[in-house]
């Protein structure tokens, strides 16, 4: 009996084989066909983009379908851009889709470029291309490449202070970019700092938020003035005294430079260096 038992597990072995054999031979093949075609943009596009403008649509990248062999099958298109020049050597995914065409707002380009080190507030050249797959990421297949040109704004980040005033870059105006933005020290809470160059004899004053309108964020309870920082009990750089203007702002009283500006409020320091 036990003979039996043997020689019917191994008849069943053999079978589940060559079944599993048979199902390998017979899987439906899918091979790469043609490669999709990238329309546009077409190498003559070039846009600077702005925070202002964002939600806008920067343009509309379309492409022939890429074409697969055997049985049909969902096609998924990722756009992606590069740094001109670089053979896509690391290359930045701007979007995925099953469609031929989509349209690409400020801020999805603005993000790719900024993640992919492009230069901000410069024009680069942007390599742009189109890649197919079959499924989630089999059999890539890439398109042409046409090299855009792009200039990217700067994403400031959410816990930024900013400086305003006629001692700075920007004088007194949130027009653009004119606002200088006054970061926290990396790895710190309640520690700013910013390189700047800061002119003689005028005045500037501290903003806590930005809401990039040109209208800006004037008003005493979203700013700091000299008086506030003097009166918490900081100590202040010799360079730096009272305007005694209408609002009692900072004035900077050295050479017009670019200096280090530095608010400490752990130590509760106002520094120049």
């Amino acid at each position: 009996m036990k003979n039996i038992y043997k020689i019917l597990i191994a008849f069943i072995g053999v079978l589940a084989v060559s079944c599993n054999a048979d199902d390998v031979e017979n899987r439906p093949v899918i091979d790469a066909g043609t490669a999709p075609v990238l329309l546009t943009p077409t190498s003559a596009f070039s846009i600077v983009l702005s925070k202002e403008t964002e939600k806008n649509v920067a343009t509309t990248v379309t492409w022939n379908k890429a074409t697969y062999t055997g049985p049909q099958t969902i096609v998924n298109y990722t756009i992606q851009v590069a740094k001109a020049g670089t053979n896509f050597a690391s290359p930045v995914t701007v979007v995925s889709t099953t469609a031929v065409s989509q349209e690409l707002t400020v801020e999805e380009l603005n993000s790719a470029l900024v993640n992919g080190g492009f230069v901000e507030k410069e024009v680069n050249n942007v390599d742009i291309r189109i890649k197919s797959v079959v499924g989630a990421s089999g059999i890539p297949q890439y398109s042409n490449t046409f090299t855009i040109k792009a200039t990217p704004y700067h994403v400031p980040l959410a816990s930024s202070h900013w400086l305003v005033g006629a001692a700075t870059p920007g004088g007194w105006s949130w027009e653009g970019d004119a606002e200088t933005e006054f970061p926290l020290v990396a790895g710190q809470t309640n520690i700013y700092q910013v390189t700047i160059v800061l002119k003689s004899g005028e005045g500037f004053r501290e903003f806590l938020k930005n809401d990039f309108t040109s209208g800006g964020n004037w008003g005493s309870d979203n700013s700091h003035n000299f008086p506030y920082y003097k009166d918490a009990g900081y100590a202040i750089d010799s360079e730096l005294e009272n305007a005694g203007d209408g609002d009692q702002n900072f004035k900077y009283t050295g050479p017009t430079g670019s200096r280090v500006l530095k608010i400490d409020n752990v130590a509760k320091t106002i520094t120049l260096d």
